[in-house]
């Protein structure tokens, strides 16, 4: 909103400082700063707020070190997060690009599944929360939205580069540059480590004859579903022990800001030879803004935890994610990037799996960690969770670093 107030302001009164607002870097770090004031100064608010509903977290006996102590720790927080991101956003971004609208409704449909869970859990004393069927069926639905919307919508765009006859590259003044084409539709996708590092979604039903690329949809929107789902249940499975899903999820999130940058800008896009998608540079401020939220919400969720984000935050922090990589189309990079959600989601399906082969074939269930998710059997071997996190924190970072250095190494 603020964006279009000094714009209008630069446009008819000159307004000294206001053309600032047409720089994406500028309107993002407002957007952080006021991300972290939110979550920093409001969030003890609503931490109060939840102690004085008794709105805490009802926490399984599973025999874990300093468990007992958690009991009661006000949950939902990932209220504080969802706040933090979407008022920023509606401040400082252009509202009417369809990246943005598409990441909002992300947020608040996460949010609105992850809300409905905690509120079962708490006020209803479910322990078990939404019934798991309901939460996939949720996730579809966003994956569906999302899908179709990236796919149909007509401002979802790439450029694709031109070369000379021969393959020659442009020369102007001296200089080799890149021309680019007009903006098409496309469902290409970026993959890492390879030379000729983009794939066409479309060529796995290119046996459907000449018109194939009209069907596109039929198998870009199942796997649209398919990560959201992945995502956001691994940022769910992560959020087990103080700290750790918010800030591995901000170190993803910081490393995304990068790609979506520099993917909308035609400058470095072209200077580094990856695909230039138009208008993706807004994205930037929204992931400042949740940046900004999921720092601020560390500052009370370190250990020892003031409060707990529940699925309200865990569900919501994987869509997001989920939904920005497809957008900038880096969704390939999300095993190396994502690295901490896909070990927590292999250890519990490796584990139930191993446990009902072991059961079937000798009658008796076996283990291969001590518990699952993989944090769980850390603490099993005695880690201190702070230790826990500290060094898968660590670990993201170098996954994090991995992934940057894709942009050249292919």
């Amino acid at each position: 909103m603020l964006y279009y107030l000094f714009e209008f302001l630069e446009k008819n009164y000159q307004l000294p400082g206001a053309g600032l607002y047409q720089f994406i870097t500028f309107r993002a770090a407002a957007a952080v700063i006021l991300s972290l004031l939110f979550s920093t100064i409001y969030g003890k608010r609503i931490i109060n707020y939840l102690r004085a509903q008794q709105i805490g977290e009802s926490v399984r006996e599973l025999g874990l070190e300093g468990q007992s102590q958690k009991a009661g720790t006000p949950t939902m927080g990932g209220i504080i997060i969802i706040l933090a991101t979407i008022i920023p956003v509606l401040l400082f971004a252009k509202l009417e690009n369809i990246y943005i609208i598409v990441l909002l409704v992300t947020t608040i449909w996460m949010g609105a599944i992850g809300f409905v869970d905690d509120y079962i859990k708490i006020f209803k004393k479910d322990k078990e929360g939404l019934k798991g069927r309901f939460k996939i069926l949720g996730q579809i639905g966003i994956g569906i939205i999302v899908g179709a919307t990236l796919y149909f919508h007509p401002e979802v765009t790439v450029k694709e580069e031109l070369k000379a006859p021969n393959n020659i590259e442009v020369v102007s003044n001296g200089d080799v540059t890149q021309e680019y084409g007009e903006e098409e539709k496309s469902t290409k996708t970026t993959i890492p480590f390879v030379k000729n590092n983009e794939f066409d979604y479309a060529m796995l039903i290119s046996w459907l004859g000449d018109n194939y690329k009209s069907y596109a949809w039929l198998i870009f929107i199942p796997i649209v579903i398919f990560i959201i789902t992945a995502v956001s249940n691994g940022a769910n499975l992560t959020d087990g022990i103080d700290g750790l899903a918010a800030g591995t999820s901000a170190i993803i999130v910081l490393t995304l800001g990068i790609f979506a940058w520099i993917s909308g800008n035609i400058i470095f896009s072209d200077y580094l030879n990856i695909m230039y998608i138009p208008r993706a540079g807004e994205i930037t401020i929204f992931i400042a803004a949740f940046a900004g939220g999921l720092v601020g919400f560390l500052w009370y969720n370190a250990f020892p935890a003031q409060i707990f984000m529940g699925d309200t935050g865990s569900l919501t922090i994987g869509g997001i994610i989920a939904v920005i990589a497809i957008a900038i189309r880096k969704e390939w990079l999300i095993p190396i990037l994502c690295g901490i959600f896909l070990a927590e989601n292999l250890s519990v399906v490796m584990q139930v799996s191993y446990f009902k082969y072991t059961k079937k074939k000798f009658g008796e269930g076996k283990r291969i960690f001590l518990m699952s998710p993989l944090h769980h059997h850390y603490q099993k071997k005695g880690y201190h969770e702070s230790k826990i996190v500290t060094r898968f924190w660590i670990i993201g970072i170098l996954l994090a670093i991995v992934t940057i250095v894709t942009l050249k190494l292919r």
